[in-house]
């Protein structure tokens, strides 16, 4: 049944694409929009910096070779992928939707998400916790200049690369440093109110839709985009997903990584972030495109939420097994002998 479960936010990003579908903000109410996206955006990368712990990440920190092949994974495989997908041009949709699929292939990994995979399926957690959030910091950096690399922008907000960093530096990273240096003075209250925080960070991801598919629905979205081509997208999204999961594994097992170590790579190394790609495309493409390109992203969250969920699962089982054969070991060893350990 978990692999039928519909993430809330996914709920929430249904209604509000509906709601921008039906009543598409106009006239006036665009700037007004266009402001709160920019202020809400903001106080998301603030809240993500206030979240991250130091103490957490130095405990996480010694698997450099998981930390490195995670980051492989995040920033150099993906975006293989989504290149030799574009090339491939395997589905039947538009120069659009592909320009989507590989916006979401050059994102940082999502945070909450692997983590708490990783944790469910009994995984290294610090590890999954460094890593993820080191995807995601760095993610500020190297997204936008993959976006200049292999992806051919052309944003009517900015005269060039230079201008769209900057708006990225302002925009997010800047908050998102400010957050994490007040920690000091704040990281009780956060700590306190990390339901809050979580709500604060739908709502933004949810404005900065509505603003993204306002603009898309008034410039005929639903025109170019189809049943059919959704489901495309789907189809292209577990596709890409199966690989990088099976790539994954296989050099988790090469490289001899215990299963603790297997399973934060497996997490942490197929995520792809909403609450980063939305705000972030918000920035790095025109109005009128954004809504039509974070719809490969938005279908991937939810498809790597349900797979993902289900091999969490899998893992769990197995690792309950594992511990019940060697109780059963410890119980039948003779007193003062202690079963030899794999």
């Amino acid at each position: 049944m978990g692999l039928f479960r519909i993430d809330p936010l996914m709920l929430k990003l249904i209604i509000t694409v509906l709601l921008a579908t039906f009543i598409p903000a106009r006239g006036h109410f665009v700037d007004i929009f266009e402001w709160l996206t920019t202020a809400a955006i903001a106080l998301l990368f603030f809240m993500h910096g206030a979240k991250l712990s130091r103490e957490k990440i130095i405990a996480g920190g010694g698997h450099w070779r998981l930390h490195l092949w995670v980051m492989c994974s995040t920033f150099v495989l993906f975006p293989l992928l989504g290149l030799l997908f574009v090339w491939w041009h395997p589905l039947p949709v538009s120069a659009e939707i592909y320009t989507g699929f590989l916006y979401l292939c050059i994102l940082p990994a999502t945070v909450q998400s692997a983590i708490a995979l990783t944790s469910l399926a009994g995984g290294n957690v610090a590890a999954a916790v460094c890593s993820a959030s080191a995807s995601s910091l760095l993610g500020v950096f190297i997204s936008p200049l993959l976006v200049s690399l292999v992806m051919d922008v052309h944003n009517d907000a900015a005269s060039g690369n230079l201008e769209q960093i900057g708006k990225i530096m302002l925009q997010l990273l800047v908050p998102f440093l400010v957050g994490h240096l007040s920690r000091r003075w704040i990281a009780g209250w956060v700590e306190k109110h990390r339901g809050l925080i979580g709500k604060t960070d739908q709502a933004s991801i949810l404005l900065v839709v509505y603003s993204a598919f306002s603009e898309a629905v008034v410039n005929g979205i639903w025109h170019r985009v189809g049943v059919s081509t959704l489901l495309y997208i789907v189809a292209g999204s577990l596709g890409i997903l199966f690989v990088v999961l099976l790539i994954n594994l296989l050099v988790a097992r090469i490289f001899g990584f215990n299963r603790p170590d297997e399973i934060t790579i497996l997490f942490c190394g197929s995520k792809k972030s909403l609450a980063n790609g939305v705000p972030m495309a918000n920035i790095l493409f025109p109005s009128a495109s954004v809504g039509i390109i974070v719809l490969p992203l938005m279908i991937f969250h939810q498809v790597q939420l349900m797979v993902c969920s289900l091999l969490a699962q899998r893992y769990k089982k197995a690792g309950e097994k594992l511990a019940q054969e060697q109780q059963a070991q410890n119980e039948k060893a003779p007193s003062g002998v202690v079963p030899s350990q794999k």
